[in-house]
């Protein structure tokens, strides 16, 4: 009987501590492209131009992905489906879009977890160069929300959208 209550209190604790943890998942990374901002959005302002960059697509080249409505405009959505973990499938829609400097998106995600975020790709323009600074908003359900003390989100995160925005700089500055 005491076991049944040490493992109630091990419950009701994680579930406490669950409701004081942020709910908010932000993150965002940026890099700094030697190429006039113009150049750098054409490679943005697209959902076929953003796989072109996309670290997914390298994690799996085999995706299937379909596109609906009109590539690079407001409303066009893309569909997602991998065998592979680390893809999973869902969808993405272009939800805003501010030529030169922001293209906005709305992601919902089926699997390994259904989920949404807003992303987003910013532009500035610095002297002759840009600053891409790709991110995204979301939130974590209760009491889902616990696991932000047991991994380390942004660590996962930058591994991945630093390879992105490494090809996209790649891209950008190959001649």
């Amino acid at each position: 009987m005491i076991v049944i209550y040490i493992i109630l209190a091990l419950i009701a604790a994680i579930l406490i501590v669950a409701l004081f943890i942020s709910k908010n998942l932000d993150y965002e990374k940026s890099i700094k492209i030697e190429s006039p901002i113009e150049l750098v959005w054409e490679k943005i302002s697209s959902l076929s131009a953003m796989d072109r960059w996309s670290p997914w697509k390298v994690k799996d080249p085999k995706m299937q992905q379909k596109i609906t409505g009109i590539d690079g405009e407001v409303g066009a959505e893309q569909h997602w489906e991998s065998n592979v973990k680390e893809v999973g499938s869902g969808s993405q829609r272009i939800v805003n879009i501010v030529k030169p400097t922001l293209f906005e998106t709305k992601l919902n995600f089926i699997k390994p977890f259904k989920s949404t975020a807003d992303g987003y790709v910013k532009l500035e323009k610095v002297g002759d160069g840009t600053i891409a600074t790709w991110g995204f908003k979301s939130k974590m359900s209760y009491p889902m929300n616990i696991m932000k003390l047991f991994m380390n989100f942004e660590k996962s995160m930058d591994s991945e959208f630093g390879k992105g925005l490494n090809k996209l700089n790649e891209i950008c500055t190959s001649k």
